[in-house]
């Protein structure tokens, strides 16, 4: 049992959490003898349960809390991060509320008012706090105290909610409950601080009682984001090591109904179906340089056995979870999507798994000027493997309670697993609720969802609402073509939805997503923040990086002024210039050159305007790494860049406006693109 709420007293030495239980509740007077309190003392950090509270202690706060997220220790110590406010989504099976946190508070152990830092440090200090609280505000992250909500339907049995059973790659604070974990398995004396241990998911969940056919539902949607491999859009891509893919999400389609007699509703009955998307499943990447799209680089060295075994893996994984997998794959057949396609497809050729199943749809080709109807074609091609796969239907008012296991999964991607992605789940989404709906007797044989008005404007505004909530933690935007999802055709207003969004995951990507991925390696504990005084701040720049990034605004401000000599009225020219022709043509030609100088030098270091993560940058040098060819790290600028722009003016221009030669290796940090051994490239 995770008690539901706490109420927290601060003193100058502890933080002592005493479950608060409502009167109203049937079980109130049976736990109340049961309650355990929680101390956690300031001094040394030790946590402590039922601990006698210290005498004469001058209470500075009291509050009401909603969970504990967790511990985290940075510079100064360890910080405590609690849930202060939540709003419930809804109620899912015997009562259990599912709820989204709202609002946290990050609160310090140590007492002292500098924490004996430095200047620097203590900077420093600020900047994590405020990396924590960023990434706490910007996604969503919800909970439940009696549904475990990390698991499946089907996983569900014979489980109650507690941590041990919380599936890791959902369980997005497992490393903030590192501290209490590790107290409860641990120790010599038998302590259990389990009911202070709350998991958390980040992702999606929406929650709407309705109606169909006259028999009261609940229709449900989850999605569970992982965080074994969690980044942002270009920072994270592909595989790693561990066979984890990038921006992989679980989301389960739920309906809840009771018997048709059923005099009260406790949705005792529930249908579930489980589709998961993730990247592509290879060692790839897009390398950000100030450019729409980023080159494609990738490892398709189909010999080299790192490559193969990976995707391996991660299939491994993937059929433990869930069994046979179905991969459908909407990437382009041409352009830059085509490689990663091709290689995608060669790799599930050479591991001849017979639980594999690949089938490529390209999305933009099938569907294209706004033919979006088309998308039934795919779920045609996949109605065989759909009706062999099924969906969980549990009956807990029945034995067995299990009546239909789902046996296999329909993994999707396209580049960013976020917008065709999204289209096609819910498309095959409905395509089983129309045959769950008729088992559990709420749909006749003939009848078909798609009639019933009230209940697909719910459905299509849950789906569409997924896809934006999943879109902004990986490319800082709602998702493109939700216009589709939402009313079920394409628009020309959702066409300038989606330019807006394009564009502004273009700033985004390039020039903010740094500190988000910083954030993301904070909280999760993929940096663990070092203690030591001779430590260099991680957030620290040479003097020539703040020179270079104010070249772009020299490169506008040159533009501005060409075109205002260029178009200026007489007089102003005459004004400053007086009768001189040369110091016109003088300043026009200086202007021009100016800009191109920018711009010339904009296109080729592209990567170093980009805001890079700073907590782990040796990671994504690492993870761009190809052939032997490293990428360079864009902190480390010779001081002499600036002269070099201004004295080689002709050899940028010379360099760049001469074509390449098209069998010449790509520079793998301008371009980021590695050429495939198979396949050929042109420019």
């Amino acid at each position: 049992m995770i008690y539901e709420q706490l109420e927290l007293c601060i003193t100058n030495e502890t933080y002592h959490f005493t479950p608060l239980i409502e009167p109203a509740k049937k079980e109130s007077s049976t736990m109340i003898h049961q309650l355990e309190t929680l101390t956690v003392y300031r001094n040394s950090g030790e946590i402590q349960l039922n601990a006698p509270q210290i005498q004469n202690a001058k209470i500075e706060k009291e509050m009401i809390v909603y969970g504990i997220l967790g511990f985290i220790r940075l510079q100064a110590g360890e910080y405590m991060i609690v849930i202060t406010n939540c709003h419930r989504i809804g109620t899912l099976m015997h009562g259990a509320d599912i709820l989204r946190a709202t609002a946290f508070q990050t609160l310090p152990l140590s007492r002292q008012d500098n924490y004996g830092l430095t200047n620097e440090q203590l900077d420093d200090e600020q900047r994590y706090i405020q990396l924590i609280e960023n990434h706490l505000k910007q996604n969503n992250f919800y909970f439940s105290y009696k549904y475990p909500i990390t698991l499946p339907i089907q996983k569900q049995l014979e489980m109650d909610n507690s941590w041990r059973h919380a599936d890791t790659r959902f369980y997005w604070n497992r490393y903030l409950n590192e501290k209490l974990i590790a107290a409860t398995v641990n120790s010599k004396i038998q302590r259990d601080f389990s009911s202070f241990i709350l998991p958390v998911i980040q992702g999606f969940v929406s929650i709407i009682p309705t109606v169909i056919n006259n028999r009261a539902v609940t229709f449900a949607l989850i999605s569970r984001r992982s965080q074994e491999r969690a980044g942002t859009r270009y920072f994270s891509r592909g595989l790693d090591e561990f066979g984890f893919a990038s921006n992989f999400v679980e989301t389960e389609q739920l309906l809840f109904c009771d018997p048709s007699k059923s005099l009260v509703q406790t949705n005792s009955i529930c249908a579930s179906f489980i589709q998961t998307r993730g990247s592509i499943p290879a060692i790839w990447g897009q390398i950000p340089n100030t450019r729409y799209t980023p080159k494609l680089w990738m490892n398709a060295d189909l010999n080299d056995d790192k490559v193969l075994n990976t995707s391996r893996l991660h299939f491994d994984q993937q059929i433990k979870h869930y069994g046979p997998q179905i991969l459908v794959n909407l990437v382009n057949s041409k352009g830059y999507e085509l490689p990663i396609g091709q290689l995608f497809a060669t790799i599930v050729q050479k591991l001849a798994n017979p639980n594999l199943k690949y089938i490529h749809f390209d999305f933009h080709r099938e569907c294209c000027k706004m033919r979006w109807n088309r998308v039934q074609l795919l779920v045609d091609q996949l109605e065989p493997d759909l009706r062999e796969q099924g969906y969980c239907l549990y009956n807990s008012m029945s034995e067995p309670k299990l009546k239909r296991r789902q046996i296999s999964v329909v993994r999707t991607n396209c580049m960013d697993c976020l917008d065709r992605t999204n289209v096609v789940q819910s498309t095959l989404g409905r395509w089983v609720l129309n045959r769950q709906l008729r088992e559990m007797g709420i749909l006749q044989s003939t009848e078909v969802i798609e009639n019933d008005e009230q209940f697909m404007q719910i459905f299509k505004i849950v789906w569409a609402d997924n896809a934006d909530a999943l879109s902004v933690p990986y490319s800082g935007t709602g998702a493109l073509k939700t216009d589709f999802t939402r009313t079920g055709k394409r628009t020309r207003l959702g066409l300038l939805h989606d330019f807006n969004n394009s564009v502004m995951r273009y700033i985004k990507n390039n020039y903010l997503d740094g500190s988000r991925q910083d954030g993301i390696d904070l909280i999760l504990g993929k940096y663990k923040v070092m203690t030591s005084s001779h430590i260099t701040s991680p957030f620290k720049s040479n003097g020539s990086f703040w020179i270079i990034k104010l070249i772009p605004f020299y490169c506008l401000a040159s533009l501005a002024l060409f075109f205002a000599l260029l178009f200026s009225p007489n007089q102003y020219l005459f004004y400053f210039f007086g009768d001189s022709s040369l110091a016109y043509i003088s300043m026009l030609s200086f202007s021009f050159t100016v800009f191109l100088t920018c711009w010339l030098f904009i296109q080729q270091n592209g990567t170093k305007f980009v805001d890079w993560p700073k907590l782990l940058p040796e990671a994504y040098n690492k993870m761009f790494n190809s052939n032997e060819l490293l990428f360079s790290n864009h902190y480390n600028q010779s001081s002499n860049i600036v002269g070099t722009i201004q004295s080689k003016t002709n050899d940028l221009v010379h360099k760049w406006t001469t074509r390449r030669n098209s069998t010449a290796i790509l520079n793998q940090v301008e371009q980021g693109y590695e050429l495939m051994p198979p396949l050929k490239k042109t420019t």
